[in-house]
């Protein structure tokens, strides 16, 4: 069986990112940089790769400057050509989205009612078949790119629901959704069930579902049947459970490293893998590494 192609990305971005307070009272937490990309910009590039058509951000009315750096800016490119900055220009212009090649949708989550009730938000807009969902605090990098991936998983695969999985450690295992897996083939993990952050003793598995989902389009319907679980907040995870029996689940063990970056040590960690791979930042870390073999104290 091969499964329709994957046209439709959401990203959902109506987030405060009040963990990064005072950076997020007027920067998003989407806009926060690695070094110099901001983490939209890897979850627009990943999606650009895996072949998306039609990009949906749901945010808030707070945020229009994710918004601005997602389209065109021709005025700022004319302003920066008019100074010589032609490279910059480029820069910049590869970066948004171009709308001839890709269709650009932005929807409002005025209320913070959940990741479900956010995906739900973007129902109307997406095109027939599956829907891929991207969480871009979830920074996930090297090989094809973890969504081209799951796309080309899922268009030859046997389940509806495709989650990425990772493994985490024992103590880690209370903080994510972790799988209930019954078969692996490969790098898919098929599973029968999932269950939000359970106790270690109590866990069916340490494969934890981190943020990339491609999940069948009646998830939809599965969203419009839930009810409000606490805080009065709507579960993606709960909907995603109502179809396992209909459609399958399977966890994608992906190549790439993944960050959590809406904590401030994923961000660091980060910031710190992409300047290690960056051969302009290494006089920076030697200058640091050194240091700080300098002022530790001597072994007993």
């Amino acid at each position: 069986m091969k499964n329709d192609p994957v046209r439709t990305a959401i990203f959902p971005v109506a987030g405060l990112g009040t963990r990064f307070l005072p950076a997020t009272k007027a920067t998003p937490k989407e806009l926060l940089p690695v070094i110099d990309t901001p983490l939209i910009q890897y979850a627009i590039d990943e999606a650009r790769a895996a072949g998306i058509e039609r990009m949906v951000f749901v945010s808030h009315p707070s945020k229009a400057s994710i918004e601005r750096h997602v389209r065109h800016d021709a005025d700022l490119s004319r302003m920066l050509r008019s100074k010589g900055k032609n490279g910059v220009a480029r820069t910049l212009e590869a970066a948004c989205l171009n709308e001839g090649e890709h269709e650009v949708v932005f929807v409002m989550q005025d209320e913070p009612l959940g990741l479900g009730h956010a995906v739900n938000c973007a129902a109307p807009h997406a095109l027939p078949g599956a829907v891929a969902v991207i969480l871009p605090d979830d920074l996930i990098l090297g090989g094809r790119g973890c969504l081209a991936e799951m796309v080309d998983a899922y268009e030859h695969g046997k389940a509806g629901h495709l989650v990425a999985a990772m493994e985490v450690a024992p103590d880690a295992v209370s903080s994510y959704g972790i799988l209930a897996p019954r078969s692996i083939e490969g790098p898919m993990i098929f599973a029968s069930g999932m269950v939000e952050k359970p106790a270690i003793d109590a866990a069916p598995s340490r494969q934890a579902v981190v943020g990339r989902y491609v999940l069948d389009g009646s998830i939809f319907a599965d969203l419009d049947a839930l009810t409000p679980g606490a805080g009065g907040e709507y579960q993606l995870t709960d909907a995603i459970a109502a179809g396992i029996g209909r459609v399958g689940l399977a966890g994608y063990a992906f190549s790439g490293k993944r960050f959590d970056c809406g904590s401030k040590t994923g961000m660091l960690a980060a910031i710190l893998h992409v300047a290690r791979s960056n051969p302009d930042y290494a006089d920076v870390l030697e200058e640091f590494c050194s240091l700080q073999a300098a002022t530790a104290p001597a072994a007993a």
